[in-house]
């Protein structure tokens, strides 16, 4: 398929803002250059041991301190910003975490989240249709990745397995930046991050609580291979107490051009528009405000997949969430830092299923509920290091509905049953201890445990058998389920600084994921091309134990890592055939033991005149251990070799790269 591809990029001061705020403008200064200071003027006709010093140590007593960056948050990572909940810098997290930054999110202008994660070392981006986009860490996807904004889930009681459409309900015109972290994060984060964490940050005010600062953003991105286009404005701007970013968005993507005289593929044409705001408010020297509104919505997203015999749109695909949250940091108490969180998320799914060969139209709806509560602390401990600790509670509340129409006059034939039980209830509890110590100048060493508690309730549609005979069909019965999970988790880490250039890094952690309404209680037939799943009510929860060595170096013209991991899990809940119905392979949920390995690195090694070459490579091998045979979908091998030109201002760029994957002949089952 041949695609081009024309970016434009406005940024500049609005004259929108400056009518709303009625502020004097002020231009953003640029960064100095990475290890440079400003120039000091020097007063002739003084030697040079008669100068004055010049002390540029942040003031620990400044007020902002705390809040603004390049104070004293440059020193060491913000812990709770954004939601965090590590201090420890990329180079010595044991984890393999990395940092999608502002800058480089700019540079790739993604139109749409799947664009701004691909290529990024150990993730996969697939989407079964346009507007949608599922990550992969270590294999995983789905319900085994956990996606967090500003720490806060989007992960809920419905999330499908397998690859779904949610991530891209996140507008990525308002991210800052995007942290991912591979492996099993349960300890930090809770129940569902096996596979790994994305946590997406989204933009404050580039100068936090500044005097009177105000300046805005234009962004237009137009692609001739679907002749669609995405366009989005921002405004920001602070006092020297208050800082408000916002922005909105709207897109139109239209059908893709095939190539040659194929003409445009049907059903790959959509719509989306955003708006989002985020107000910090300083309340003293050692308290911050946030308060954030986001909403994105999609419409007429078509499974493109299931041309031309089967017509499925999602419309609305809409997420809302509103969240406030109150920290405070350099606290004489028993904790010194802390951050406390109300939110609530809405995700409503809206669909119209056609099979074309049918006059049946079934139009239905998922609306999920998701009130949050979070409450982090930590304390430092001086010689023995820091504490961080916390709970959090989720409690998911789902409505549903499902009605069959005649497609050829409209009108209402039955009501059918819904994809989830519209009296669905999910409730998530847990509480952590995470400590981090230096145990000598060389070795460090980060050690955590979280307790877990899920209780699910619903009353799914089961089939059941009435009177023990084969030779008659069960009768659907509706069948109330309540069952409750508890878990306790673990996780240790280490380093050891072999020499100012190389850093040797292991883990041992576990991870926890508890059946959701997904798993417990769909009939839902948005599965493959013409599969459904159906309830499967007595799953035990998943559990896994990761082994993680890494080793990094940093020299001044090289930067490189690699990882190697291995991930027993126990009884991994997977799809087993259960017959079918019609023309639909049925599935249902079971239990079984799989693993998975692989490794991860990547390099980057500075050459002459602002020129880098980098590259990067994941392999990883999944194998159900019961069926003895490949887990579906373990993304095959990839990897990525490029060469890179940017000026040292950052402001102008080239970037060529080749794209190398591995055929993928490790199938399962529902692969072929």
């Amino acid at each position: 398929m041949r695609s081009q591809l024309f970016m434009l990029q406005t940024s500049a001061t609005t004259l929108l803002l400056s009518c709303v705020l009625a502020l004097p403008l002020q231009g953003q200064q640029a960064d100095p250059p990475a290890g440079t200071l400003p120039e000091q003027e020097v007063v002739p006709g003084l030697a040079a041991d008669q100068l004055p010093e010049i002390d540029i140590t942040p003031d620990p007593n400044e007020p902002l301190s705390p809040w603004l960056r390049g104070g004293l948050e440059q020193a060491e990572p913000s812990l709770f910003e954004g939601g965090s909940r590590s201090r420890r810098s990329i180079w010595d997290d044991p984890t393999h975490r990395t940092r999608i930054d502002l800058q480089q999110l700019q540079e790739r202008m993604p139109g749409d989240m799947f664009q701004a994660l691909e290529r990024e070392v150990g993730v996969l981006m697939q989407r079964t249709q346009r507007g949608a986009a599922a990550p992969f860490i270590r294999g995983l996807t789905g319900q085994q990745v956990l996606i967090l904004i500003d720490g806060i889930r989007l992960n809920n009681a419905t999330f499908r397995l397998g690859p779904n459409q949610y991530f891209n309900t996140i507008d990525p015109g308002m991210v800052d930046h995007i942290e991912v972290l591979r492996g099993p994060q349960t300890v930090l984060y809770g129940a569902d991050a096996i596979g790994g964490v994305i946590n997406v940050v989204t933009r404050d005010a580039a100068q936090q609580f500044s005097n009177y600062y105000q300046a805005g953003q234009w962004t237009h991105r137009y692609s001739s291979a679907d002749n669609g286009y995405a366009t989005r404005w921002n405004i920001e701007g602070s006092t020297t107490n208050a800082s408000m970013f916002a922005g909105g968005g709207y897109g139109n993507i239209n059908n893709l051009d095939r190539g040659g005289n194929l003409g445009r593929q049907p059903w790959t044409d959509y719509s989306h528009y955003s708006g989002d705001i985020k107000f910090n408010y300083l309340v003293d020297e050692q308290h911050m405000l946030t308060v954030a509104l986001q909403h994105y919505e999609q419409e007429d997203v078509a499974r493109s997949d299931r041309h031309p015999n089967r017509l499925t749109v999602f419309d609305p695909q809409q997420r809302s969430l509103i969240y406030m949250r109150y920290q405070g940091a350099n606290l004489p108490y028993l904790f010194d830092r802390y951050a406390f969180t109300v939110s609530y998320h809405r995700q409503r799914e809206g669909s119209r299923d056609h099979k074309l060969s049918t006059t049946n139209l079934d139009v239905g709806e998922v609306d999920n509920h998701t009130f949050g509560l979070s409450w982090l602390m930590s304390t430092d401990l001086w010689e023995c290091g820091q504490l961080t600790y916390g709970f959090d509670h989720y409690h998911d509340e789902v409505n549903a509905f499902k009605n069959r129409f005649d497609s050829t006059t409209g009108s209402f034939v039955e009501t059918r049953t819904p994809s989830y039980p519209d009296d669905g209830v999910y409730e998530q509890t847990g509480a952590f201890l995470q400590w981090d110590v230096d145990l000598s100048t060389r070795l460090s060493a980060v050690a955590g445990v979280r307790y877990s508690h899920i209780a699910a309730a619903a009353t799914p549609i089961v089939d059941v058998d009435h009177d023990s005979d084969p030779g008659t069909p069960d009768v659907p019965t509706p069948v109330n389920i309540s069952p409750t999970f508890d878990n306790w988790s673990a996780s240790v880490g280490l380093n050891y600084q072999v020499d100012e250039q190389w850093l040797l890094v292991g883990s041992i952690s576990e991870g926890f994921r508890a059946p959701n309404l997904d798993d417990l209680a769909a009939t839902n037939d948005n599965v493959q091309q013409s599969s459904a799943d159906t309830p499967s009510i007595d799953l035990h929860p998943e559990q896994s134990l990761s082994y993680d060595i890494g080793l990094k170096l940093k020299r001044p013209c090289l930067r490189a890592e690699f990882y190697y991991f291995w991930m027993n899990i126990d009884d991994m809940i997977l799809r087993t055939p259960a017959g079918s119905s019609d023309s639909t392979t049925l599935f249902s949920r079971s239990n079984r033991d799989a693993h998975i390995n692989g490794l991860e690195w990547s390099a980057q090694y500075d050459l002459v005149n602002d020129w880098t070459f980098y590259g990067q490579m994941s392999y990883y091998l999944g194998t159900d251990l019961i069926r003895n045979e490949p887990l579906s979908r373990i993304p095959p091998t990839q990897g990525v070799l490029g060469l890179r030109w940017q000026d040292p201002c950052r402001s102008q760029y080239f970037d060529f790269f080749a794209w190398l994957v591995r055929r993928q002949d490790r199938l399962n089952f529902q692969d072929i």
